[in-house]
């Protein structure tokens, strides 16, 4: 940002708080429609220097009263002022950060007025279209960083979901063939006590092979409904402080696998668990849920970070709203590991 006095704000740290959400200039699908329009770019950059059209000034500056000295001192200033307006513009795109671009227009903008003024006898100034070109330039190798940026985490996010359905219909495949080995070993021992007339251990047996049926049937419908699975509501106060939660879902067969995983030693501790409810249409109630608490996520950048600052007691509700009976939900969690490590930590600084 600029201040009154004409100083550029160079804290990034405080302009992107102060613009917020980035916004594309131009905006295009792929960073390789960016790359392409860049390179157009560079092109008219350096059609613009070629033509000496990037620079321009007075033809009627006289030197010792000669017209010729004049033009020839134009001639030179004009390449030193392009040679310093380039040398920032380079400086200026080659330090950009995604979603930093503010920064980096004002600083060419400040150039440009530096220039100007600098060459106000000669009329000297940079060229208008040139500099909206050099603009035009920043703005689109911040939207190119933030398509990559995006794309990466695309990308990540991608493979994450790939080894989790990977994962989940190993367990699911494992336990199908557990569950067929189960079921022909009771086969056989019913044959068995049915020959020896044991009523009682004919029942038990029979019992148990129609649990194993209905847990096969159960197992199958997983497996072929991509969209069942566990919605979980999780916290770790260590970590995020109290009142934010982690509301996502897995399709892992143990859905403590997966939450789990989620406390590895990417944080301090790991996570509690508020709820864990199966549902034959995760995907939608997950999604649902996220919707609901839009409003106070985290990150309010990328929409697949699942942290939001909510009372569990409000997750609560509105699951109970979307499932309608809700048999278990911890609203206080344990938190062991963080509440037994916190007498350790070292006095807060003044």
């Amino acid at each position: 940002m600029q201040s009154t006095d004409g100083l550029v704000d160079l804290d990034d740290e405080r302009v992107l708080q102060e613009v917020g959400i980035y916004r594309y200039h131009h905006p295009l699908e792929t960073s390789q429609e960016y790359r392409d329009r860049l390179q157009e770019i560079q092109d008219r950059i350096k059609g613009g220097i070629k033509g000496g059209t990037a620079v321009l000034a007075s033809d009627m500056f006289t030197f010792n009263n000669s017209l010729a000295k004049g033009r020839r001192m134009t001639s030179d200033y004009s390449k030193l002022m392009l040679r310093a307006y380039n040398g920032e513009a380079d400086t200026c795109v080659r330090s950009l950060r995604a979603g930093n671009v503010v920064t980096a227009k004002k600083r060419l903008e400040a150039s440009a007025d530096v220039i100007a003024r600098l060459g106000a006898m000669m009329e000297m100034r940079i060229n208008p279209d040139y500099h909206r070109i050099r603009v035009e330039e920043i703005e689109l190798t911040a939207d190119f960083l933030m398509k990559v940026q995006e794309e990466k985490e695309k990308a990540r996010d991608e493979r994450e979901r790939l080894r989790e359905e990977r994962k989940a219909e190993q367990e699911l495949a494992a336990e199908r063939e557990r569950l067929d080995k189960e079921h022909a070993h009771y086969l056989n021992a019913l044959q068995a006590v049915s020959a020896s007339g044991d009523q009682g251990a004919v029942a038990e047996i029979t019992a148990r092979l129609v649990a194993i049926d209905a847990a096969i049937k159960h197992n199958d419908f997983r497996a072929a409904n991509i969209r069942a699975g566990y919605v979980y509501v999780i916290s770790n106060t260590g970590a995020f402080g109290p009142n934010v939660v982690k509301i996502g879902m897995t399709r892992r067969l143990e859905p403590m696998d997966r939450v789990r995983e989620l406390g590895d030693a990417s944080v301090p501790f790991p996570f509690d668990v508020h709820a864990l409810f199966f549902s034959a249409d995760a995907v939608t109630l997950e999604m649902e849920l996220h919707h609901a608490f839009h409003a106070v996520r985290l990150n309010h950048i990328n929409d697949r970070r699942e942290f939001f600052f909510a009372a569990p007691s409000a997750v609560r509700i509105v699951l109970a709203e979307k499932v309608g009976n809700l048999l278990e939900f911890a609203e206080a969690v344990e938190a062991t590991q963080y509440l037994q490590s916190k007498k350790y930590w070292p006095a807060p600084s003044n």
